[in-house]
């Protein structure tokens, strides 16, 4: 297993600058360095960016914690699962909405997000990065 946990490799990639700083306003930097194991649905900037105008500064305000929580753990889901024990149906969240995984022809989307790069390990669970920003329908 990576020497590294969650937070530190997000925080140590540049494509994750968004998430690391969305982590921090939403106070989830401790739970996401903590014993885990975790399975991280992680966004890039580029997936953040793609958000309507003001969404994400939106939700880094204080007041709006909650949401970003919300959202954010949305991402999350229990237990360390590699892009091989990846299979299609529902895997519920640590947020507690299931997400739907869809694993076809070599290419895995989670609700509608591709995985664009898959088993980034950490001493905590395992990153898949991908492309779009998974907002539960009761947070939209």
């Amino acid at each position: 297993m990576a020497a590294k946990d969650i937070v530190a490799i997000a925080s140590g990639d540049a494509q994750f600058k968004t998430l690391t700083k969305a982590l921090t306003a939403a106070g989830l930097v401790s739970t996401l360095q903590g014993k885990g194991p975790f399975t991280v649905f992680a966004p890039t900037d580029a997936a953040f960016a793609a958000l309507p105008k003001g969404t994400l500064d939106d939700l880094l305000k204080p007041a709006n914690k909650a949401k970003l929580t919300k959202i954010l753990t949305y991402h999350v889901v229990p237990g360390a699962v590699l892009s091989t024990g990846l299979k299609s149906g529902n895997v519920t969240s640590v947020e507690k909405t299931p997400l739907k995984v869809v694993v076809s022809g070599g290419k895995v989307t989670v609700e509608g997000a591709n995985v664009v790069k898959a088993d980034i390990k950490a001493s905590n669970g395992v990153i898949h990065v991908i492309d779009k920003v998974l907002i539960p329908a009761d947070a939209k």
